[in-house]
């Protein structure tokens, strides 16, 4: 089994995202991994985590998972039944946030939300989140850092960079995200 996963930075100077898929080819011999769908801070701060899916019964939105420092935290358990997941984060201690162009809903405290229309209107706040594609692998890992520190050391992998508001990057992969046009929030 080849262990992937997702490499999201947070940079205060620029707030330009990037994000990676890390291929290592370490093969598994001894047991199999869990099929699940984590997120590791290996940043110095506490951060809140919120993810974005779409399952059986359509869009949904959860959160807050808290991570403290160096820590990882299972999200959603289970082999992934879809291709793309959605990540929004913000860092508690020294502000900045992990955020792109797909919005859903959220709000401040504990939430499960269905669908990602009309959030204000219901009550809720519309939220950038950034789009992680898994390939279609069955488990993914999202490694949540900063700017300043050193990215794993392993086979070279081609980032791409999530668009900031009002500036032109490069186009991410696979079909574009089913949610309303992006405006100011």
């Amino acid at each position: 089994m080849i262990a992937l996963s997702t490499i999201a930075t947070l940079r205060r100077a620029a707030p330009r995202i990037a994000v990676g898929a890390l291929a290592a080819g370490m093969l598994l011999a001894a047991s199999p991994a869990a099929a699940d769908f984590r997120l590791c801070n290996n940043t110095p701060s506490r951060v809140g985590i919120a993810i974005g899916y779409k399952d059986n019964d359509g869009w949904a939105t959860e959160g807050w998972w808290n991570l403290s420092s160096r820590s990882c935290e299972t999200l959603l358990r289970g082999t992934l039944s879809a291709r793309y997941y959605y990540i929004y984060a913000v860092d508690y201690d020294r502000g900045g946030e992990w955020s792109g162009q797909a919005f859903m809903c959220s709000r401040d405290k504990e939430f499960t939300i269905r669908g990602t229309a009309d959030c204000l209107a219901r009550g809720y706040d519309r939220t950038g989140f950034f789009e992680v594609d898994t390939g279609e692998q069955a488990a993914w890992t999202v490694q949540l850092t900063e700017s300043t520190e050193s990215r794993p050391s392993g086979p070279s992998t081609p980032l791409m960079t999530v668009p900031t508001p009002g500036r032109q990057g490069p186009a991410q992969p696979g079909p574009a995200p089913a949610f309303p046009s992006p405006a100011p929030r």
